[in-house]
C-alpha cells in the first residue's frame, strides 16, 4: 500500500472516530478550517522551491550531535523531511515510509534526514516509535524551517483546540511560539541546488518516498 493510501486509510477511520479515536465532529471541523486557511493564504507558494538554493543547516540530533547539512553535501545529495512532531501520526506513517525507501535512496548516495521544531527527548521518541535509521534533527524555536519559508503561526481557535487536546506544543518543542512547519519534502544537490520541493499545507496529504528515486539519479549525476 502507498503512503497516501495509508494516510487517507488512517484519515477515514480518524474522522469517524473509530477506537482507538474518539474525536467530536465539532473538532474535525476546525481541522479543516485551520487547513483551508493556511491553504488559501498562499503560504506554501512562498517556500523555497526547485531551482532554488537550499538554506544550510547545523542542527543537533537526539544524543546531541551536530549534523550540517554542508557536511551530508560533501558526501552526496540529500532528502530532507520536514515534519510537525511525534505526536502528530500522519507524520509518524510518513516517517515509516521514509525509513521502507532509505535503501533505495543509498543507492545514490543520498543521506536522509529528518527536521522537526520538537526537543531532542521527543526526537529520540520518534526515532524509537517509527524503528528509524536515519537522524531526527531538532529545529530549535524552527528557525530552520523559518529560512525553508515553512513555518508559520496557528491561528488563535486552533492554539485553543490544541489545548483541550493537551497538544502542548511549547512544551513539546520548548519554546513558546505557538508555531509548526508545513510538513514539506526537499531533495539537494551537492551544490546546495533544490532539485525537488513538495510543500503542503494539508497535512494528511505527503509525496511518495518513491518520487525521490528519479530526482535522486539527476542529482547524483550532477558532479560538483
Amino acid at each position: 500500500m502507498s503512503l497516501q493510501a495509508n494516510l487517507d486509510a488512517f484519515k477515514v477511520d480518524f474522522e469517524a472516530g473509530k477506537p482507538p479515536y474518539s474525536v467530536p465532529h465539532s473538532v474535525i471541523e476546525t481541522m479543516h478550517r485551520a487547513t483551508a486557511e493556511l491553504i488559501a493564504s498562499g503560504a506554501a507558494s512562498r517556500a523555497k522551491k526547485a531551482g532554488d538554493i537550499a538554506p544550510s543547516f547545523s542542527l543537533k540530533d537526539p544524543e546531541g550531535i551536530v549534523v550540517s547539512s554542508n557536511d551530508l553535501l560533501k558526501k552526496g545529495p540529500m532528502v530532507v523531511s520536514f515534519y510537525r512532531g511525534v505526536w502528530c501520526p500522519y507524520c509518524n506513517l510518513e516517517l515509516q515510509a521514509l525509513e521502507a525507501a532509505k535503501p533505495q535512496f543509498d543507492k545514490y548516495g543520498a543521506s536522509l534526514v529528518a527536521i522537526s521544531p520538537q526537543t531532542a527527548p521527543n526526537g529520540r521518541k520518534s526515532m524509537r516509535q517509527n524503528k528509524l535509521s536515519f537522524p531526527i534533527l531538532s529545529d530549535v524555536k524552527g528557525k530552520v524551517g523559518a529560512a525553508f519559508g515553512l513555518r508559520f503561526e496557528l491561528p488563535n481557535y486552533l492554539v485553543e483546540l490544541y489545548k483541550g487536546l493537551k497538544n502542548d506544543l511549547p512544551t513539546f518543542n520548548d519554546d513558546p511560539s505557538w508555531t509548526l512547519p508545513m510538513p514539506a519534502r526537499y531533495v539537494i544537490g551537492q551544490d546546495g541546488t533544490i532539485f525537488y520541493s513538495e510543500v503542503n499545507p494539508d497535512y494528511t496529504h505527503r509525496p511518495e518516498p518513491e518520487d525521490m528515486i528519479p530526482v535522486l539519479q539527476r542529482a547524483a549525476a550532477v558532479k560538483v
